[in-house]
């Protein structure tokens, strides 16, 4: 199954050998105003940043954080909760919202347009569907629950889907999908290895496992156009973001003083965006981290 992608045949034999390095970089955190929480998830190379945030009433609303600092709400029309995750250079924005059908809440994908228009949309067959992220050329990746598991998906241009399962999985999602059509997730293994890895889907449709070393549980979050990913791992001092770069070597990312650190997006200059866990008050943050030199 873990077949490599081109490019990555040199150093895949290091990566079970040396711990994370660390880097420095610049971190900004941010909060939507009057937010209880905030989550970004998403950034594009102009600088735009998307995620959502909680109110006081415990509603969640979506935002877009413009490069001058200011927030627009994105609530899709109808929704009882909104999560944008994705967005593309175009301005094309992509995630989940949350109907209320009577009796039960149901979950779907959306893409709202540069004209903010909103486009909801459901894998067929599914009972819920998200969606995490959208590339140049308007490819979506997500996840769905057909009532038994959890599943990958790509939506083409063309509207067409196409599931995408690591074999041997019990669950796939993707998140990430770069302009060359690479896509990032995680994958929860069967019996008896159980827990959750990072993997690369490359253009060819195999699979690489990225399991970060000395971790127990490792998920892809985001691919740049450069094949630079970022993710989460988690070890027995808590939970870290980390970079993977194109030369093989893994970079630990932690807010200072946060408790807990979880990238999502990066941009082609390697600008990170996530979310971050403070003890004092508890609550959840968004985060933007420039990179500098290594330490």
């Amino acid at each position: 199954m873990k077949r490599l992608f081109r490019g990555f045949a040199a150093w895949v034999l290091l990566m079970g050998l040396a711990a994370p390095a660390k880097a420095q970089y610049t971190y900004s955190t941010f909060d939507v105003p009057d937010a209880t929480n905030t989550y970004a998830y998403g950034i594009n190379n102009a600088g735009q940043i998307v995620g959502y945030y909680t109110d006081s009433g415990g509603k969640s609303h979506g935002f877009l954080l413009d490069v001058d600092g200011s927030y627009t709400t994105l609530d899709v029309p109808g929704a009882t909760a909104t999560y944008p995750v994705g967005i593309n250079d175009a301005g094309q924005i992509v995630g989940g919202h949350t109907v209320f059908h009577g009796t039960v809440y149901m979950d779907y994908g959306f893409l709202l347009d540069v004209d903010r228009n909103y486009t909801k949309f459901r894998v067929p067959g599914s009972t819920d569907t998200f969606a995490y992220g959208i590339n140049a050329s308007g490819q979506i990746v997500g996840l769905y629950f057909d009532g038994s598991s959890g599943h990958s998906f790509l939506l083409d241009v063309d509207g067409s889907y196409s599931t995408l399962d690591v074999p041997g999985a019990s669950q796939t999602s993707t998140y990430g999908i770069n302009a060359t059509g690479q896509i990032v997730g995680y994958y929860a293994g069967p019996p008896p290895t159980k827990g959750y890895h990072g993997f690369l889907r490359d253009v060819d449709g195999s699979y690489t496992t990225l399991d970060v070393p000395g971790s127990y549980d490792s998920s892809a979050h985001g691919i740049n156009n450069a094949g630079q990913i970022v993710g989460a791992y988690s070890d027995r001092s808590g939970t870290h973001g980390f970079l993977l770069d194109v030369n093989g070597s893994y970079t630990t990312l932690d807010v200072p003083g946060a408790i807990a650190t979880d990238p999502f997006g990066i941009n082609d200059v390697g600008q990170i965006v996530g979310n971050y866990w403070y003890p004092v008050p508890e609550a959840n943050h968004g985060f933007l981290a420039t990179p500098g030199a290594k330490a």
